[in-house]
């Protein structure tokens, strides 16, 4: 395995352990790394991963500088190493969604996280460098009921988790729409929950009109994200069968057997 950094936006940094034998060339697990006056680190990776993370960083920034941790949801590749990060940088802290602090962080953080409710905006630039997070909330899209995402308004950078997914290690970004990877990875994968809110997660964000997909697996994105995204929300509705609405409608009669 190797670790490399790359720029991918203004200040904004991917780091890249691409580990061979999980999908066909490989699969990468990218952290992001917002360099601004509070410095922000999206994604932890797994605890196994944490020196070859914490290294990274500090060919950038001392990791003790950090003063965010965010992720999407609560899987071992988006926050295994949470704790160990917390312990390094005496002054950071977890940021997520309401839920996701209710259900899960507010037990797993060794320091109690900050919670933001939808659409509220996390200011780490200070007084000398535009950078404004907003939260968004995605339950259930990819997966987890607390997922969760952020935009940074001034690069217009989306941090996806994980949609979006790709095999390979390909470059850090990209300006080719990686549209038939992302199908391929979802074929073989099947990590979406195939719901009715997908195809309006992905029309959501694309209403954002993004510049740069930050993915957690796979390259990153810099084009025309609004029609990638929407063409993506298409695919989930047309041949996965998402976007179906359910509220409202009569249940079907069942009747068990041996009842009148």
């Amino acid at each position: 395995m190797r670790t490399r950094v790359d720029q991918i936006s203004d200040r904004i940094y991917r780091i890249s352990t691409c580990i061979p034998d999980i999908a066909p060339g490989g699969f990468t697990f990218n952290q992001f790394l917002v360099d601004a006056e509070e410095p922000l680190l999206y994604h932890t990776g797994m605890r196994r991963l944490f020196p070859l993370v914490k290294e990274a960083i500090e060919r950038i920034m001392p990791v003790e500088r950090l003063r965010w941790i965010s992720f999407a949801h609560v899987e071992a590749d988006e926050c295994g190493a949470v704790n160990n990060f917390l312990a390094v940088a005496p002054h950071a802290q977890v940021v997520h969604g309401d839920l996701g602090c209710q259900v899960s962080l507010n037990d797993l953080c060794d320091r109690d996280p900050r919670p933001l409710a939808d659409g509220e905006i996390l200011d780490i630039g200070g007084a000398t460098l535009q950078r404004r997070l907003i939260a968004l909330p995605t339950p259930h899209v990819p997966h987890n009921w607390e997922s969760h995402m952020l935009f940074e308004q001034e690069t217009r950078t989306l941090f996806l988790g994980d949609l979006c997914t790709q095999f390979g290690d390909g470059p850090p970004v990209t300006d080719q729409a990686p549209f038939e990877a992302i199908i391929a990875a979802e074929d073989l994968f099947h990590q979406t929950s195939l719901g009715p809110a997908v195809p309006a997660t992905y029309r959501r964000l694309a209403d954002l009109e993004p510049v740069t997909l930050a993915v957690m697996h796979g390259s990153s994105y810099t084009g025309d994200c609004p029609t990638l995204l929407r063409m993506v929300a298409d695919i989930y509705q047309e041949r996965y069968g998402c976007g179906t609405p359910l509220l409202g409608q009569p249940l079907p009669e069942h009747k068990l057997v041996g009842s009148d």
